[in-house]
């Protein structure tokens, strides 16, 4: 992303080699298209953007946060509950509910919403982050998306394992979940979880955006009080987390 906006009035043409395909990526370049910028190949490995001498004036609707609405969804499976998320593009959730599903919810979709519904027993998993669109690494309980599943997991009537194959330290999370009661071990790039009855509340600090944001899941699923601290990184990436998650009860 940064590349393509340090390229768009650049002299000549810049070719990014490995880029990521995301859909947040394919909307920066539809968005700077809009203006007048010339980027082509945007959610594939290979962008090509030809330089312009000036942009021009837009207006864009930018798309929906899937990693936030990841975030919910998540929610309702870790507390058992009964949410419907709106203003979704349910397209770009796909990985993400299908790891709901099978992990024992149940997934509506709709146009541009998506509810998700928890009766049962969460059941255990085995998960790889991959890139784009496999399960995003945000969307797992390592440092990005990966801690809401990994407090989802923590739950669960067995033994998972998720495993981070994109990024490195993904897992710092983890000590702050084993003081609410969570038993899990990390060896390598994966973490063996073992499912518990139940978290118990405490005080935990947020290392980063999303494995705060998984602190506060698993603090909504614990008896009784939950601290969170250092929540700058989850207001970075959240707005107005706490009032919506207080309509939701």
């Amino acid at each position: 992303m940064n590349g393509m906006l340090s390229a768009v009035m650049a002299e000549g043409q810049t070719i990014l080699e490995n880029c990521a395909k995301e859909p947040h990526v394919v909307d920066l370049a539809n968005f700077l298209n809009s203006m007048g910028a010339n980027i082509k190949g945007a959610g594939t490995d290979v962008i090509r953007i030809r330089g312009v001498q000036k942009l021009h004036r837009a207006e864009y609707s930018i798309i929906p946060d899937q990693i936030e609405a990841g975030t919910f969804m998540f929610a309702a499976a870790a507390t058992r509950g009964d949410v419907m998320v709106k203003n979704v593009i349910p397209k770009h959730l796909e990985a993400t509910t299908a790891k709901l599903v099978e992990i024992g919810c149940e997934v509506e979709e709709f146009d541009d919403a998506v509810r998700v519904r928890r009766t049962g027993d969460i059941l255990p998993l085995k998960i790889n982050t991959m890139p784009h669109p496999g399960f995003p690494t945000d969307m797992q309980p390592l440092m990005g998306v990966q801690p809401q599943i990994v407090v989802a997991l923590a739950l669960a009537h067995g033994t998972s394992i998720v495993t981070e194959s994109i990024f490195e330290n993904r897992f710092k999370y983890v000590d702050e979940l084993t003081r609410m009661g969570a038993t899990i071990k990390v060896e390598g790039n994966s973490a063996i979880i073992y499912g518990t009855d139940g978290f118990t509340g405490a005080r935990v600090s947020a290392p980063d955006l999303r494995a705060g944001a998984a602190l506060v899941i698993a603090g909504l699923a614990a008896e009784g009080v939950t601290v969170v601290d250092d929540i700058v990184y989850i207001q970075r990436g959240y707005e107005c987390f706490e009032d919506k998650l207080r309509s939701l009860g």
